[in-house]
C-alpha cells in the first residue's frame, strides 16, 4: 500500500469552512490518497502565526487551495501560498464550488489551473497529474 500525501489545507476561514470540512472528510475514506494533516489558521494576522505555518508546512507533502467566491481578498490564504512557494512545496487550486464564481488567491501564479473537485479528480490530483 503506498503511503498516503500529508496534505495542508489553505481557504478562507470566514467563508469556506464547511467546503474544508467536507475535503477533511474525503481523508478518511477508504481508498483516500491522502491524510488531512493541518489547515489555515483563525488568527489576526499578526505576531508569528507565519512562522507557524512555516512550520507546520515542514511537515507536509502538499497545500491545497481551496478556492471559494472570496479568495481574492483573503489575505491569509494568500501568506499560505507564498509560504508553500517559498518552500517549493507541491500544491495546487481546487475549486470549492461547482455552482459558484471561484477566485484564486492573489499570490496564485498566473498559470496556476484551478481544479474541478470532484473525488476521482482529487485523487489524480493528489497523484501529480496536473
Amino acid at each position: 500500500m503506498s503511503t498516503k500525501k500529508r496534505v495542508f489545507i489553505s481557504f478562507d476561514y470566514d467563508h469556506d469552512s464547511g467546503a474544508k470540512t467536507m475535503l477533511a472528510g474525503q481523508a478518511k475514506l477508504a481508498d483516500s490518497p491522502f491524510d488531512f494533516t493541518d489547515a489555515s489558521v483563525k488568527e489576526p494576522l499578526t505576531g508569528d502565526w507565519k512562522d507557524k505555518v512555516r512550520r507546520r508546512m515542514d511537515n507536509i507533502d502538499l497545500v491545497i487551495v481551496l478556492c471559494g467566491e472570496n479568495t481574492h481578498t483573503a489575505n491569509g490564504v494568500a501568506a499560505e501560498l507564498t509560504i508553500a512557494q517559498e518552500k517549493k512545496k507541491s500544491y495546487f487550486l481546487l475549486c470549492a464550488y461547482s455552482d459558484k464564481k471561484c477566485t484564486k488567491p492573489v499570490s496564485a501564479k498566473s498559470d496556476d489551473k484551478m481544479y474541478e473537485w470532484t473525488w476521482e479528480n482529487l485523487k489524480k490530483l493528489i497523484a501529480g497529474g496536473r
